[in-house]
């Protein structure tokens, strides 16, 4: 099949709403993936509406990690009181998108959704089971030879092997769901490293996360031969412990019990250049792929960051500044991952704060990026159980005490005790730590939930973690439909209620990165 007769059949795949048979034999991908009911339902839902196909030639897909609508609502609020206004009139930069959408997060398997199937979806056009990515559903949770057959490519692997420069930011570790989902393959998200690896599944031909990270290229380059693969160029996060061994390595000690993986990416990447801190990371060199570790596990809270470690912002435009110098566009994925860990610790000024640095980071892409030929797309895996209630007055600390409209001392409740206007369905419940900007200290107490009197307590304070009804380990993360933002070409389609996985075929149409990955194949 010629170039131009593979690109003319796949565009009318796209956008016809074909069948399987549409698709050209030399498609990057899968025929199983192809079949896929959620496949298929995406491509045709997308390929229905109009959209311009291989119109972008770069992606920015920004993900809120726990980023629910009522995280969004209140981050926007706390954002604008800290301005100085009342707060609800305030915008955070990625609402003043012009289109807006819903995504429905559930998974295969569970009405409440993980990262790892979630993240999955966006980046494979298939929803797939609670804990795993990168395979469809057709897999058992932990059992590495249920794999085999089922594995899926991902947005990532279209745009190298289509020749865009490819990257992924996140506060997390580099080997978490979320970031995993774009380059990663496995039944098991708690693999991170090879200690978390069962014997059984090594023996099986099962890798760890981080093993897949740092063996990328050469995976890709066995399933797809002819391609030409150069890797992903940019990667910045957390993790460190998973890519270093438990002693013996100048770069420290870690969790591994096989390899130093960041002298073996050096190894394998000549040209790169590993930095550990802000300081290194703003003076590497502007050339050559780029790792970045800046933590032994998930970076700090904004809250709670040293000097020495890179914001979510600074980290977003050091990857950009490389990743525009690609002729060919890029594919990026950025997380704000720590969105998550907070409101799993029940501290909602955490999570609003990791907001307003994650719509600060959106804010420095869009100013760096031309709007003209960069889809950037901003949503969440799934939401949390916080909410928003109570009747405060307009302009009420949105992390304050319930103060009604036309009063001005605490609302009562029936019991006689003051209560929040944020508070959370279930988790560790009440925690007083004052000025203490470190989430997850909340763990190292049992659960406290039901009413408490918060008459004496600054509930402002970012140390205060909300009250909640149930009592859990962690608060859980909710199951409602999340928001999706777009700018750029192809953005309308992210309009209306659609299934999580659609968000692959939007971008999928808008770049063509189908059509791309095809040629590129088709031209070897």
């Amino acid at each position: 099949m010629t170039r131009t007769l593979l690109v003319i059949c796949t565009v009318l795949s796209l956008l016809s709403g074909c069948g399987t048979d549409s698709f050209p034999p030399a498609s990057v991908i899968p025929e199983h993936q192809q079949n896929n009911p959620w496949y298929r339902q995406g491509r045709d839902e997308i390929g229905t509406r109009g959209a311009p196909t291989g119109v972008a030639k770069n992606v920015v897909l920004f993900v809120g990690d726990g980023m629910g609508i009522s995280t969004v609502t209140a981050a926007r609020i706390l954002a604008g009181q800290r301005a100085g206004m009342s707060g609800e009139e305030h915008q955070l930069s990625f609402e003043r998108f012009p289109f807006t959408g819903l995504a429905k997060t559930y998974n295969v398997d569970a009405q409440t959704p993980d990262s790892a199937g979630t993240m999955s979806a966006m980046m494979t056009g298939v929803k797939t089971d609670f804990g795993v990515f990168g395979i469809d559903e057709d897999v058992r949770r932990g059992d590495c030879g249920s794999a085999e057959g089922n594995g899926l490519v991902t947005a990532l692997e279209l745009a190298e092997i289509a020749g865009k420069s490819t990257g992924l930011v996140s506060t997390a570790r580099l080997t978490h769901a979320t970031p995993a989902a774009t380059y990663a393959h496995s039944v098991e998200r708690d693999w991170e490293d090879d200690s978390t690896l069962p014997a059984e599944a090594l023996a099986a031909g099962c890798s760890d996360i981080a093993r897949q990270f740092v063996d990328f290229r050469q995976r890709l380059a066995r399933r797809y031969p002819e391609a030409r693969i150069d890797g992903i160029d940019i990667a910045l996060g957390g993790g460190r412990a998973n890519f270093l061994p438990v002693e013996g390595s100048e770069r420290g000690s870690g969790r591994r019990g096989d390899a130093d993986l960041v002298g073996l990416w050096l190894e394998e990447n000549p040209d790169g250049h590993y930095v550990s801190d802000r300081e290194t990371l703003l003076a590497a060199p502007p050339t050559g792929p780029l790792f970045g570790l800046f933590s032994d596990s998930h970076m700090n809270y904004e809250g709670d960051r040293p000097d020495a470690q890179p914001s979510l912002t600074d980290m977003t435009l050091a990857a950009l500044e490389r990743l525009v110098k690609n002729t060919n566009g890029f594919f990026l994925m950025v997380e704000g991952g720590r969105i998550d860990h907070a409101h799993h610790a029940g501290n909602a000024a955490g999570a609003l704060g990791e907001t307003i640095e994650l719509a600060r980071a959106v804010k420095a892409a869009v100013e760096r990026l031309d709007p003209a030929n960069t889809l950037i797309i901003v949503t969440a895996d799934h939401s949390h159980t916080l909410t928003m209630g109570g009747y405060p007055r307009r302009g009420n600390p949105i992390l304050g005490k319930v103060v009604l409209p036309g009063e001005e001392q605490p609302a009562l409740a029936e019991d006689g005790l003051p209560y929040t206007t944020l508070g959370y369905r279930d988790g560790l419940g009440f925690r007083n730590f004052g000025g203490e900007t470190n989430s997850d200290v909340a763990y190292e107490q049992p659960p406290s939930t039901g009413r408490v009197d918060l008459t004496d307590v600054d509930t402002t304070a970012p140390g205060f973690h909300q009250t909640a009804l149930v009592p859990t380990e962690a608060e859980t993360h909710g199951g409602e439909d999340v928001a999706v933002y777009a700018i750029g070409p192809g953005a309308a389609a992210v309009s209306g209620v659609q299934e999580q996985s659609n968000i692959f075929h939007v971008v999928n149409a808008a770049v063509g990165l189908d059509i791309a990955a095809s040629a590129a194949l088709a031209d070897r």
